[in-house]
């Protein structure tokens, strides 16, 4: 080469590892076989060589990128990559201008949009001509639930797909080719290795920057065990967006671990919201809801620990303060379930709704002027604390209205109780009604 085809700055750098690790074939994509198999959905698509717009949905280095290309050279489509986080409708244009030349002599387009949820509504519709008559297959990929962030009109003309994070098996096939790529093992005794795929979260390009930071080490380096690795290496933060699905998907399983009586799952969803950054105090707010609506008078003690452990926190701070709320968790988690009064308030305000505006009967009501009494307000008003029993059995149900029942507890906890009160006045109000 002579002096004037050097590189300005000398040699030129080698690419990342995860560059040149990059699947050549979609039978080298690792983990997504649920799609990529011959007989999964995008796999019958590529063997009918007839690609429909997509919406590709999955976390952060599970190929997204990768499977677009390879479906465009596999069905022999020109493939335009965008961003939406750098791209706008000048860029669009200029696309759908080259696509329609293109179409003009045979040949199809692929328009591959990275971070599609990024396009405003505006620029979302754009591609719905484009789409719609063929000019360009569309090919979207995003990490955030397509439900909320694309336009029904858009999604209506694509099909989504969900990519998996990348499971153990598939992130040690990634270091093995690794491996085989730069002809050097990885310097880490077994533990380490197992370390090593945990720390990547299920994200293939993020394992294998981390392998790449570890290849980059001294040849002698003596196999590391966990504690050395991690001096090594930048531990991944945990994927999880407390403004999109992450933050939805975690409390609901929080939730639903709790309504399940299992505190060790529900212990584990409280740490990992707490350890992606989550406001502890969002986390108190829905642990008195659950207290209220999933609990109730099954252990009416239940709101009274929730209410503490927000207190707690708020007095406390972090990270002492959040062991109230994991207090909390678990005493949620192992309490008696109820839903009773949560379906009988529902119950009641659905006949709320539909009698109207019925009076309250004469008996119940208070009479503090002479007009009032003359029309008997308050005539026959029985006092329940003086009555046998402490029960009087009147009814207090408007006087054109039968009497409704709402809330029928359960057999759980404190609610068996008040189950077997309510039989018992139930019994009393029919003997004084005959």
């Amino acid at each position: 080469m002579s002096q004037a085809a050097l590189p300005l700055f000398g040699d030129e750098p080698q690419r990342p590892l995860a560059d040149r690790l990059r699947p050549q074939s979609l039978e080298a994509v690792v983990g997504q076989d649920h799609l990529l198999a011959p007989d999964a959905p995008i796999g019958r698509m590529v063997a009918r060589r007839q690609l429909v717009s997509t919406v590709l949905w999955g976390p952060p280095g599970c190929g997204k990128t990768t499977i677009a290309r390879l479906l465009a050279e596999r069905v022999n489509l020109a493939f335009e990559p965008l961003s939406a986080t750098f791209s706008g409708v000048a860029d669009l244009r200029k696309v759908f201008g080259a696509a329609r030349q293109r179409r003009e002599i045979g040949q199809g387009t692929m328009l591959f949009v990275d971070e599609i949820h990024r396009f405003n509504r505006a620029q979302q519709d754009s591609f719905l001509p484009y789409v719609e008559d063929g000019t360009v297959v569309l090919i979207g990929a995003t990490t955030e639930n397509p439900s909320f962030e694309l336009n029904g009109a858009l999604l209506s003309r694509c099909q989504v797909f969900v990519l998996k994070r990348l499971d153990d098996t598939a992130l040690r096939t990634l270091l093995d080719r690794a491996e085989a790529e730069t002809g050097r093992p990885l310097p880490l005794d077994a533990d380490a290795r197992e370390a090593l795929t945990a720390m990547a979260d299920g994200d293939g390009r993020y394992l294998l920057n981390l392998a790449e930071q570890l290849q980059a080490l001294p040849s002698d380096t003596a196999p590391l065990d966990v504690t050395a690795l991690v001096a090594q290496v930048q531990k991944r933060a945990p994927v999880y967006d407390k403004a999109q699905e992450g933050h939805y998907n975690l409390i609901s399983a929080l939730h639903k671990s709790m309504r399940g009586s299992d505190p060790d799952a529900a212990l584990y969803w409280l740490a990992r919201m707490l350890d992606g950054g989550e406001d502890p105090l969002f986390v108190a707010r829905r642990l008195i809801r659950f207290a209220n609506e999933d609990i109730g008078t099954a252990d009416p003690q239940a709101v009274v620990q929730a209410l503490a452990a927000w207190d707690v926190y708020e007095r406390l701070g972090s990270p002492e303060g959040e062991l109230a709320i994991a207090q909390a968790v678990v005493y949620l988690a192992t309490a008696p379930k109820s839903i009773a009064v949560y379906r009988g308030f529902g119950a009641a305000q659905s006949s709320a709704r539909r009698t109207g505006s019925l009076m309250p009967p004469k008996h119940i009501l208070n009479a503090p002027t002479r007009l009032m009494k003359d029309l008997e307000y308050g005539r026959g008003y029985q006092y329940d604390p003086d009555a046998a029993e402490g029960f009087s059995g009147a009814d207090y149900f408007p006087e054109d209205m039968d009497r409704e029942t709402y809330y029928e507890p359960t057999a759980n906890g404190e609610e068996a109780e008040v189950s077997r009160r309510l039989r018992h006045w139930a019994a009393l109000r029919e003997q004084r009604r005959r």
